[in-house]
């Protein structure tokens, strides 16, 4: 699943990354984005912060605009309109911090629901710091369990070792892909685009639009 060359795309979908401070979202992030290994922690993120990635999946060009959101409380009033509109909601977890379990169910679920406008929208769950197995405080089959019960897709993972994070962007973008209306909507906003694109140009040549 190689990149795909920033000019062309064919479908173009928005991702959010959500969960605790600390949990590792932004170096998850950082190490899908870049392709390089994760030494030391990233300071956590002040509101929001977004990067983007093309890639190819199922012969489809995807650039996937990947949100990545604030833990602290806060922040909740600033990240919570960032749920309009996402394709993909990437709820992480600390594999050795059981409050950020817990706070899954407690806090993340909820703002979901509550802000959410997408209700065909794909998540998926991501336990993470699994290089950290000796400190592990949720075993993989409670992640699993809380991602059945949730209709998640799961993976465990480590920022630190690249072990699943491109599994994860990938797997997610693959599922997105097979629902008709989020695939539809991704290619709209390509549409879209493009077609804003070439008005602009024809403005800047002096030309109008129905010229």
């Amino acid at each position: 699943m190689a990149s795909s060359p920033a000019s062309s795309y064919d479908c173009s979908f928005k991702i959010l990354l959500i969960g605790d401070s600390a949990v590792g979202k932004s170096s998850l992030l950082v190490s899908f984005v870049s392709a390089s290994h994760i030494d030391d922690e990233i300071a956590p993120t002040i509101g929001v912060d977004f990067k983007i990635k093309f890639l190819t999946v199922n012969g489809k060009k995807l650039k996937l605009t990947i949100w990545d959101t604030a833990g602290q409380e806060r922040f909740r009033g600033i990240t919570s309109s960032y749920y309009r509109g996402a394709h993909g909601i990437i709820l992480v977890y600390d594999v050795t911090k059981r409050e950020s379990f817990t706070n899954l169910a407690d806090v993340w679920s909820k703002e979901i629901e509550i802000h959410s406008t997408n209700k065909e929208c794909i998540k998926m769950l991501v336990g993470n710091k699994v290089d950290k197995n000796e400190e592990r405080m949720v075993t993989r089959e409670e992640g699993l369990a809380f991602a059945q019960e949730c209709g998640c897709l799961f993976v465990e993972s480590s920022a630190k070792t690249r072990e699943n994070v491109e599994k994860c962007f990938e797997e997610l973008a693959l599922k997105i892909l097979e629902v008709p209306s989020l695939l539809e909507e991704g290619s709209s906003v390509v549409k879209r685009n493009s077609l804003k694109q070439k008005h602009d140009n024809n403005a800047k040549n002096g030309r109008g639009c129905c010229q």
